[in-house]
């Protein structure tokens, strides 16, 4: 009996469509999901009937965890994958979640280590009962020694650096880095990053990012109390939007820049309200994490050697180029 997913966790299954066994079976007589003629599972052939957990940190209403989610399922309607996603923003909710994905015997883990450490003990315990375990989004300096077999994101800390670059570039000399939720790697490494190369000055403000309208008065408070902040930092699309409505609100004459993308901040873009984005593909980190699974049972493959993280960003999106990714953001899947 499959227990209840825990509150403010979210799960979806996808599984290849019906017609592709029909027609196989009406031109060869074969069974897509079925037992192979030599009598081995076709699964361990063609990865069919194959079980992958996805188990993210991502909190409730977060539109960015819709992208990887899309993402990930698109891998696994391709390779016949009966794919479960999950997520908990609670580090110790989200090692429940791995440890049932364990306990129910899946094929493959996806996992963000948003709070490495709160992820070690169920990564070992996957492990130990010969579950793959690959890594996305969050913990890029975390997952060989936490023993993951493939990691698939963005250097924060690169990212960051660029950045702060770029707002040199503009020539601004006080940055406020919006920090969304505390004590999560990633976000911290972005924040670390703008400050390294920044040649301004650089504050960090800590927000509740489960409230939009906190945020937004959070931030608008702090534009009053400091009129030298000429440009805020968010570290998520929402946050962004956030940051433009804060600004107006404060009478702030400071620029806001973003991490992260999707429809509406593509239009923000587009109409000078935000500066740039950094997109970091969260759809195509989900989409990699499920297919590198199935590339690994069926063909041994792993990406980049075991070695080396996979990156997916950074990439920056102005105003001068966003048209070219306006169409996919529309469609829900940058």
């Amino acid at each position: 009996m499959n227990t209840p997913p825990p509150p403010h966790t979210s799960v979806r299954r996808t599984r290849v469509a019906a017609l592709a066994s029909v027609l196989c079976l009406l031109v060869s007589g074969c069974s897509l999901l079925g037992a192979a003629d030599d009598g081995t599972d076709a699964a361990d052939g063609a990865g069919g009937g194959m079980k992958v957990t996805l188990v993210t940190h991502g909190g409730k209403g977060d539109a960015f965890w819709d992208l990887v989610r899309r993402g990930a399922e698109a891998a696994a309607a391709k390779d016949g994958i009966d794919l479960t996603y999950v997520s908990d923003a609670d580090p110790a909710a989200q090692a429940d979640l791995m440890r049932d994905a364990v306990r129910a015997k899946a094929d493959g883990i996806a996992v963000t280590l948003a709070k490495p450490a709160a992820m070690r003990g169920p990564v070992a315990q996957a492990k130990a009962a010969g579950i793959p375990v690959v890594g996305l989004n969050s913990g890029i300096d975390a997952w060989r020694p936490t023993g993951l077999l493939e990691y698939f994101g963005q250097d924060e800390s690169v990212a960051g650096r660029a950045v702060g670059d770029k707002l040199d570039a503009f020539k601004a000399r006080h940055a406020l880095c919006v920090v969304h939720e505390r004590g999560n790697v990633a976000l911290e490494a972005r924040c670390a990053g703008v400050r390294k190369t920044f040649q301004g000055d650089t504050d960090n403000l800590y927000v509740d990012g489960s409230d939009m309208n906190a945020v937004t008065a959070t931030i608008a408070s702090r534009l009053r109390q400091d009129s030298s902040i000429d440009e805020v930092v968010t570290l998520g699309a929402q946050y962004g939007l956030s940051a433009v409505k804060a600004v107006r609100q404060s009478g702030s004459r400071a620029k806001v820049a973003t991490f992260d993308l999707d429809k509406e901040l593509v239009k923000a873009v587009r109409d000078g309200e935000v500066q740039f984005a950094v997109d970091q593909q969260p759809y195509l980190q989900g989409y990699l994490a499920v297919d590198a699974l199935w590339l690994y049972r069926t063909n041994g493959n792993v990406s980049g050697g075991g070695t080396a993280p996979v990156l997916t960003g950074p990439a920056f999106v102005t105003r001068s180029n966003v048209s070219a990714v306006a169409r996919f953001a529309a469609a829900g899947t940058r």
